[in-house]
């Protein structure tokens, strides 16, 4: 019967936190993605401590990005121009 119970409050605890994620009240997920890539490229999770590494890590990701977007736009001129 315990066992029972468990389960259902499990469910219960899963149904709403999909609810609230999906839900015109939860947040999009073009807004959770945006903030998601912002707290990437600022060095969110890096240790504030040391500023040498949130600096580096900053600056390595947004160098990152920058050839990421060069060899984007390399390739859609490149098969653009018909090859």
């Amino acid at each position: 019967m315990a066992q029972r119970q468990d389960d259902d409050s499990e469910s219960r605890r899963i149904i709403e936190r999909v609810a609230n994620e999906s839900g015109p009240g939860g947040t999009s997920f073009i807004a959770r993605a945006a903030k998601g890539a912002r707290d990437h490229v600022t060095a969110a999770e890096a240790d504030r401590s040391d500023p040498i590494e949130v600096w580096g890590t900053r600056i390595g990701r947004t160098l990152g990005l920058i050839v990421a977007l060069g060899l984007l736009i390399w390739l859609v001129y490149f098969v653009s121009r018909g090859s």
